[in-house]
C-alpha cells in the first residue's frame, strides 16, 4: 500500500498533534537541518540538477562552453549519487512488504502519551485497528476508538496475558511499535539498584518480551514489521544517564541481531519481516522536559511530529530502514572513528554531559 503523504502530513499538522509553545524569533527555525532540506529539494535534487543544463540549452548554449560542461558533469554526478543510494536501499533492506491498514493489527508500546500517543492517534484517526499498551490511564485513548490495555511492558507475564486478549479483540498483531521508554537522570552511584532495573525492564527487557511474544504471529500471518524506538544517545553514552544509555545501547545490537536473524532464517515468512530503528536525538516531549541544547543551529530539538511522519511513511510503505534525525544523528557513526582527544573536546563542545545538570537546575513545572 503507498503512503498518503499529503493526506497524511495534513493529519499529523493539525493543532491536535502539536504542544503549544510560546513565539520563537525566525532565526530559532533557521538550523542546519532545514538547510540541508531545502539543498535536498532544490541543488542536490536530480530533477532540479538538470533544469541548469536543459535551461541553458534552450538559450543555445553550446555543449562545448565550460559552464555547460560543469553544468551536465553535476547533473550526472548528482543522478548516480541519487541512483546508488537507491540501489544501497535496497541492498540493505529489500524489497518492501504489501501493507493494507485495514488488514493490520498494530500494538504500541508506551502509547499513552508523548511519541507513541502521536502514532496511535494517526492510525486511529486512518481507521487502522490500534492497541496501546501503557501503564497509564487509558480512557483518553479508548474514547478516540484506540483499544487500550492496560499492561507494565517491564513484566512478561502481563505482555503475555494481553497479547492474548489483543488476540482476542482484535486479531493477530502484525506491526509492533516498541516505543515505552522511561528515564532516571541520575548519576550513577546516585541510581537505587531498583532504578536501573525498572530502566532495564522498561526500555529493554520490554522489547525481548513483546518480540518473542508477536513474531511468531507474524510468520504465521506471512509478514509483519517491528519498530524499535531508540535513541542517538544509544551510540554516545551521556552523564548521569548511564542506566538510559545502556539500554539504547542494547536497542541498538538487538534490532541489529534481530535483523540477521530473520535474513538467515529458513522460514518461509522471515524475507516479508520488516525492522525498523528510530535513532533520534532530543525530542521535545516530557520524558526530556528542562534538557537544553547546547546548539539550536547545530542540535535542534526534535518535534516528536516529524519522527512521527517518518516512522508511519516506512510502515505504510511496508518498507524497512533506519530512522535518524536531527541531521547530526545520521552521522553519528562517524564519532566512533575519530581520535579519543578530539571525542573529548566534541564531548566538550556539545555539552551532552552537562545536559542533565541543566535539566535538575531547571525550575518544577506547574
Amino acid at each position: 500500500m503507498t503512503t498518503d503523504v499529503p493526506r497524511l502530513e495534513r493529519v499529523i499538522a493539525t493543532p491536535k498533534f502539536r504542544e503549544t509553545a510560546p513565539d520563537k524569533p525566525w532565526q530559532h527555525y533557521m538550523t542546519i537541518d532545514t538547510i540541508n532540506t531545502v539543498l535536498q529539494r532544490s541543488l542536490l535534487h536530480p530533477f532540479i540538477a538538470w533544469m541548469v543544463p536543459l535551461s541553458m540549452r534552450a538559450q543555445l548554449t553550446p555543449y562545448h562552453f565550460t559552464s555547460m560542461k560543469v553544468a551536465i558533469a553535476y547533473a550526472t554526478l548528482i543522478t548516480i549519487l541519487w541512483i546508488l543510494g537507491v540501489v544501497n536501499k535496497r541492498v540493505a533492506h529489500g524489497l518492501p512488504r504489501d501493507v493494507d491498514l485495514s488488514d493490520e493489527v498494530i500494538v504500541i508500546t508506551g502509547g499513552g502519551s508523548g511519541l507513541g500517543q502521536l502514532i496511535a492517534e494517526v492510525y486511529g484517526m486512518r481507521g487502522a485497528s490500534v492497541a496501546i499498551l501503557d501503564v497509564q490511564d487509558g480512557k483518553e485513548a479508548e474514547a478516540k476508538g484506540i483499544a487500550y490495555y492496560k499492561c507494565d511492558v517491564g513484566s512478561r507475564e502481563q505482555i503475555q496475558d494481553t497479547a492474548k486478549q489483543i488476540e482476542q479483540d482484535l486479531g493477530t498483531p502484525t506491526i509492533l511499535i516498541n516505543n515505552a521508554g522511561v528515564m532516571n537522570g541520575k548519576s550513577l552511584l546516585d541510581l537505587s539498584f531498583e532504578d536501573v532495573e525498572r530502566t532495564m525492564r522498561t526500555n529493554l527487557l520490554s522489547h525481548f518480551y513483546t518480540i518473542k511474544t508477536f513474531l511468531p504471529g507474524m510468520l504465521n500471518e506471512g509478514r509483519g514489521t517491528i519498530v524499535t524506538v531508540s535513541s542517538v544517545l544509544g551510540n554516545l553514552g551521556a552523564a548521569n544517564l548511564s542506566d538510559y544509555t545502556a539500554s539504547k545501547a542494547a536497542l541498538n545490537a538487538l534490532h541489529a541481531s534481530l535483523k540477521a536473524e530473520l535474513e538467515l532464517s529458513t522460514h518461509e515468512s522471515a524475507p516479508w519481516i520488516r525492522t525498523i530503528l528510530c535513532c533520534p536525538g532530543q525530542l521535545s516531549t516530557s520524558l526530556f522536559a528542562g534538557v537544553r541544547t547546547p546548539s539550536n543551529f547545530l542540535a535542534p530539538i526534535v518535534e516528536p511530529v516529524e519522527i512521527a511522519k517518518e516512522i508511519i511513511k516506512l510502515v505504510d510503505a511496508g518498507e524497512s530502514g533506519d530512522i535518524s534525525a536531527p541531521l547530526y544523528a545520521r552521522w553519528i557513526g562517524l564519532y566512533g572513528i575519530l581520535p579519543v582527544g578530539v571525542r573529548k573536546i566534541a564531548r566538550h563542545l556539545s555539552g551532552i554531559d552537562y545536559a542533565m545538570i541543566s535539566r535538575s537546575a531547571s525550575p518544577p513545572k506547574n
